[in-house]
């Protein structure tokens, strides 16, 4: 049996967060999406939620929930709210912060999605090189921005990567703070 621990500040301590079980966007139209994920990325459909009343909130909004299945048991999820509408994109956020990265495990493999996605019509940018792992980008019929990436890196040194991360957050937390000050 699992107990969980008392941090000495009295709180309840975290209990292991063990991966992603979903991850969920608004999509326009079920069928398109089903289309993009299933038979172009290759992500079977895994679950289907059919409701009008929201469990969560009770609030009353006819939709359709769907889960796409990657290999490690996580998935991609979507909700059609039957109204052909996409999430709008955030006024202040460019386009190119907000994306999902799904990972494969070779630039082989990489290569053959960029040539599997290109032939389907869509624009890909890249293979980019980010030192520690390759990626391409491209939007889904949703107007969601994906990555897939292939690690070159190993372990060994994404170990050595992890080193002095925590110290380098806190020099961009200091930098930021004084470009900001500057400002104000």
């Amino acid at each position: 049996m699992t107990t969980l621990a008392t941090t000495p500040i009295g709180w309840t301590a975290a209990v292991p967060i063990n991966g992603l079980h979903h991850f969920a966007y608004r999509c326009r139209d079920a069928e398109e999406t089903r289309r993009f994920y299933e038979d172009i990325l290759g992500l079977p459909l895994f679950h289907y939620i059919r409701s009008d009343v929201v469990p969560s909130t009770g609030e009353y909004c006819p939709y359709v929930h769907i889960f796409f299945r990657m290999t490690d048991g996580s998935c991609l999820a979507f909700f059609d709210l039957g109204d052909n509408l996409v999430s709008e994109p955030s006024v202040n956020t460019p386009r190119w912060v907000n994306h999902i990265a799904l990972r494969v495990d070779t630039v082989e493999q990489l290569e053959a999605m960029k040539a599997r996605l290109q032939a389907e019509g869509i624009d890909v940018l890249g293979v980019t090189d980010h030192r520690v792992f390759k990626s391409i980008y491209f939007f889904d019929p949703n107007g969601i921005r994906l990555e897939l990436c292939a690690q070159v890196a190993p372990p060994s040194q994404m170990l050595a990567e992890q080193k002095g991360v925590r110290d380098k957050l806190d020099a961009w937390t200091k930098e930021k703070a004084e470009r900001l000050a500057k400002k104000a």
